[in-house]
């Protein structure tokens, strides 16, 4: 009886955090995960309901995760979901005294990006076999910032040709509007033309990306896609969609860009997780300092 109350309480949750929340369902299903890991360690270390759970219980449950040697940003993201749920569970009278109120988040190990240096983005650039879609894919997603999946979501009404501007809803379905280079542009209106003559929609609802069956292609499927090239310019390190949005980052800062703007463009709710790429800035100007001035050796 314990565990169907568990079951019914995690999906009320759920339930709340993509009704109430707006929440996306990639998140939900992310929180999900959690919460039933959450509930089976309870349940097979404690036998014990959810809704009696106190901070030292979840103090045993984070130190089990500790000693799995997860990684310290895994922890965090656990807690938070057990702090929002536990709070749901307040705001819906299911209990009194939030057990995680008093929980001290740890903080995050910064970590500096990986980001592609612009001879190698010159090199990926540069490559004479690229088609245009594939193409088109990679130049908006160093172009704009975009994340992988926002990639993937959008449709052709999204990319203003003539402002050049694109629109994105990003995490917590925010939407922003992020400009787009004239390169860029050109790559896509040459990928819309290929298509339009190939016979496939072009209708402004339609997909900005097909894959291979004239369907939307899937992360899975861009990911693949972009790994090949970036095999292919000889990029070695270990690199991957989300590193072009690293490097794009980069290539601003390095360029004279203001960081409120790269926030703005990036879709980052606090500037702080914009302020990672500033290290990797400054290590670059570290580097041209110490080669450049005249007192340093």
């Amino acid at each position: 009886m314990e565990q169907a109350n568990q079951i019914k309480e995690i999906e009320q949750f759920i339930q709340y955090l993509t009704a109430e929340r707006n929440y996306s369902p990639n998140t939900a299903k992310a929180y999900s995960v959690d919460m039933y890991a959450f509930a089976d360690f309870v349940r097979k270390n404690k036998n014990m309901d959810l809704v009696k759970c106190d901070k030292n219980i979840i103090r045993d449950y984070l130190a089990s995760l500790y000693n799995k040697n997860l990684k310290k940003s895994s922890i965090i993201r656990k807690l938070a979901v057990l702090k929002s749920f536990y709070k749901f569970l307040v705001i819906t009278s299911v209990i009194e005294v939030n057990p995680t109120v008093s929980m001290a988040t740890p903080k995050k190990d910064k970590r500096i990006p990986v980001f592609i240096t612009e001879q190698e983005i010159s090199n990926l650039f540069d490559l004479p076999d690229i088609d245009l879609r594939d193409r088109a894919m990679i130049e908006l997603l160093y172009s704009s910032g975009i994340r992988i999946e926002e990639l993937v979501s959008r449709n052709l009404k999204d990319i203003d040709l003539l402002s050049g501007t694109l629109k994105v809803f990003g995490k917590g379905s925010a939407e922003r509007i992020v400009p787009v280079g004239d390169k860029c542009l050109v790559a896509i209106k040459n990928y819309i033309d290929q298509r339009r003559a190939d016979g496939l929609d072009c209708s402004v609802n339609s997909p900005m990306f097909l894959n291979v069956y004239g369907k939307r292609i899937t992360s899975r499927g861009a990911r693949k896609v972009l790994h090949n090239w970036f095999i292919k310019a000889g990029i070695v390190k270990k690199v991957s969609p989300h590193t072009l949005r690293h490097t794009f980052a980069t290539h601003l800062l390095d360029h004279g860009c203001d960081i409120r703007s790269v926030q703005q463009m990036l879709g980052h709710k606090n500037l702080s997780t914009t302020q990672i790429y500033t290290h990797v800035t400054l290590e670059s100007l570290r580097k041209v300092y110490n080669s450049a001035h005249p007192r340093v050796k």
